[in-house]
């Protein structure tokens, strides 16, 4: 059974009822170790009020978003997405954030040539790379499902994460890991491969469920144990990999969860942590 002192709820979870700052309160208070941020509620809340508060609720924050979005071929929106990345980078510093989670991003408007992309994506990460090492922060490539490929990350298999992370890694890794969440890798035949290969790079572990009727690819994930995933057999993979930090719960549900009660959202949390991680 996973140890309760590694579980963390991504704020995602929780977004729709409690702010930031009443996120941060009522984790620590329902006996949650950890926290994953997002920049926007971090700025509306304030950087320095939002680390503050996070400390003093003896909070860990397993990663912070969201960064990379770097597929654009305009020059003005490349710069921009660059610039953010550097703000969000700052942010995770300041917030002792394990690792900034990093997204390829998707198709631009029009745009179909996929190769160049990715070619774009990986370009502005090995940017990104020596002001994240500077600033003591680990980029996190989380590839996510095939299906929003167009829609969100040119980057959607572990193996093309790995590839990226053995083509940017070429100061033995520092600065970089790699993030596995359940909900996006579950499927892929090769998934034990590849989190092996992966071992010594993992630097976050995301929890959620894949519902077998599932009628959002991004905004219904389910409850651990809801679903189809083999949560259990995927954590035992990352565990053998080398992997010991903590566990993430992160669940987008529009029409679930972010509905229910916060408290009865984390109350079912740590009991299926408890008995389906």
């Amino acid at each position: 059974m996973p140890e309760p002192h590694l579980l963390s709820v991504n704020q995602v979870t929780t977004r729709e009822r409690w702010t930031l700052e009443q996120a941060i309160d009522g984790y620590a208070r329902l006996g949650i170790a950890g926290i994953g941020t997002w920049s926007e509620s971090v700025r509306d809340l304030g950087l320095a009020t939002a680390a503050r508060r996070i400390r003093d609720a003896g909070l860990a924050v397993t990663g912070h978003l969201v960064g990379g979005l770097l597929t654009d071929r305009d020059p003005a929106v490349r710069r921009a997405r660059i610039d953010d990345n550097r703000r969000v980078i700052d942010e995770a510093a300041e917030l002792g954030a394990r690792c900034v989670v990093t997204i390829a991003g998707g198709m631009p408007e029009g745009e179909r040539d996929l190769a160049g992309a990715r070619a774009r994506a990986l370009d502005g990460l090995a940017e990104l790379l020596p002001i994240a090492r500077a600033a003591g922060i680990t980029l996190g490539l989380e590839p996510l499902h095939p299906m929003i490929c167009a829609a969100r990350s040119v980057l959607p298999t572990l193996e093309l994460a790995n590839d990226w992370y053995e083509a940017l890694a070429t100061d033995g890794g520092e600065g970089l890991g790699i993030v596995v969440d359940v909900y996006a890798v579950w499927w892929d035949p090769n998934l034990a491969r590849e989190i092996n290969r992966a071992g010594g790079r993992i630097c976050a572990f995301h929890l959620s469920d894949w519902l077998a009727e599932t009628t959002d690819l991004r905004l219904d994930r389910g409850m651990m144990g809801d679903g189809v995933i083999d949560i259990p057999a995927i954590r035992r993979m990352v565990e053998a990999a080398g992997y010991v930090g903590m566990r993430e719960v992160e669940i987008f549900s529009a029409r679930d969860w972010w509905r229910r009660d916060p408290k009865e959202v984390i109350a079912t949390i740590k009991e299926r942590y408890r008995t389906v991680v």
